[in-house]
């Protein structure tokens, strides 16, 4: 259905002078995108109102509204040439006039969880990098015939969305920072099992690909009985469950692009460093039920960093998570991806969290990945699932083995984890996991 179009504006801003990567293809995609998406859901918003016999007032004016800067229609509902900004009048528009009018809303937005202020923070983040205003009006053009009113139209955009945050992963080095392979976070979801009324967080969101497939599954199988999830469950979906925080502001933004498009309104996402934060602060308040996150690899923490944590290191995964299992309410559940040397390190810090990890977190499962899994990363990498308020008593270990190499062409798939996730649900019910071929205590 829209595939065409995607393939089309990644052409357009191709040959832009200001947009030179696949990075800023999806950043500039994502700004307009957003817009008609905002655009789309006033008008059902409206529809909804007046079927109520309410009236809506719109969050945007009318000089700002998708139909009176981007997409003036005349009567036969075609684009009105005679009115339609292009070339540097619509550049200055959106750089002069849109931009600074959309950043203002941060300031006048009732709160952090509300769609306004998703605005105001995009907007202060972003700056359009179209030079040209007419590619700019091509590029609106083509958004323009995407609709997000259906629910099978916001799951062909989701898809689409993901495939061009996983280019984008596969086109630089740093790319395993926004891509986790879906079948692998798929597979995570599974096993912790997240249910309705659970928080669920992860503190280095990146493109919410975590956040997103939680939300996926509770809304397949969280309705009790099988009867569709009831209004009150469906308000804790959107508005009380899924919590994420992101350092970069373009992780940040397709984080909230993709859950909007994934289904949530106005996700719960700040744009914060959360290694900032001192663990010492954490109370009971700010804990969640369910941490799920894949934190990055090989980064290197400040000084002053490290200093909000209890043991001290570098190593940006290994702060994140002593982060984690503070924040995990007692009795909450984890699945965090990290490096495989976490388990057999022998520096200060690494045994000193290993330490914390098993004496305040019962670690049941470790799922072993093969090279590969993640694009671009040459690193090995393991799966920690944990339960906190109890010490480890016994560990199962299921080591992914497979009978061909993972790369860019043959990534993993949610078939390559079938038999971890049979067993696992063996391993859930009993004090000892399955001994197999591929797993052991």
């Amino acid at each position: 259905m829209f595939e065409q179009t995607f393939k089309n504006i990644d052409d357009i801003l191709h040959k832009d002078a200001g947009c030179s990567s696949e990075l800023d293809y999806v950043e500039q995609t994502s700004w307009i995108l957003f817009l008609k998406y905002l655009d789309d859901l006033e008008k059902d918003r409206a529809t909804a109102a007046e079927l109520t016999g309410n009236t809506y007032t719109p969050i945007i004016a009318t000089a700002y509204q998708w139909g009176t800067w981007a997409m003036p229609k005349d009567q036969d509902g075609r684009l009105d040439h005679h009115i339609a900004k292009t070339g540097d009048d619509l550049t200055d528009f959106v750089n002069n006039q849109l931009f600074p009018y959309l950043k203002q809303f941060k300031q006048s937005a009732e709160s952090a969880d509300t769609i306004e202020y998703k605005i105001g923070e995009i907007f202060s983040e972003l700056k359009n990098r179209i030079q040209s205003g007419y590619n700019l009006r091509e590029v609106i053009n083509r958004i323009d015939e995407l609709r997000f009113r259906t629910h099978a139209e916001k799951y062909e955009m989701s898809h689409l969305y993901e495939a061009k945050i996983q280019n984008m992963g596969n086109a630089g080095r740093n790319g395993g920072e926004y891509y986790t392979p879906r079948p692998l976070i798929k597979t995570i979801v599974k096993v912790v099992a997240p249910t309705i009324g659970n928080t669920v967080y992860d503190g280095a969101v990146g493109s919410a690909g975590f956040l997103c497939e939680a939300f996926a599954y509770l809304t397949s199988t969280g309705s009790a009985g099988g009867n569709g999830l009831s209004t009150k469950d469906w308000e804790t979906l959107q508005k009380r469950t899924f919590y994420g925080k992101e350092k970069k502001s373009l992780a940040y933004i397709i984080g909230i692009m993709n859950m909007i498009l994934h289904g949530v309104e106005a996700p719960n996402i700040v744009h914060t460093n959360t290694l900032a934060e001192n663990l010492a602060d954490i109370q009971e308040k700010d804990r969640y039920d369910v941490v799920l996150a894949n934190p990055p690899f090989g980064g290197k923490e400040r000084a002053e960093v490290q200093q909000n944590f209890p043991i001290k290191t570098g190593e940006t995964a290994s702060l994140f998570l002593q982060h984690f299992i503070k924040i995990l309410k007692a009795g909450g559940k984890a699945g965090v991806v990290i490096k495989n040397t976490f388990l057999s390190n022998t520096d200060n810090a690494t045994v000193a969290i290993r330490k914390t990890l098993l004496e305040n977190c019962n670690l049941h499962t470790v799922l072993d990945l093969p090279g590969g899994t993640f694009t671009g990363a040459g690193v090995k990498t393991v799966v920690l699932f944990f339960e906190k308020g109890k010490p480890t008593q016994n560990i199962w270990f299921y080591q992914l083995n497979l009978d061909r190499n993972l790369g860019k062409t043959n990534p993993l798939n949610e078939n390559d984890l079938e038999e971890f996730v049979a067993l696992y649900a063996s391993r859930a019910s009993a004090p000892k996991g399955p001994e197999t071929a591929n797993s052991w205590n």
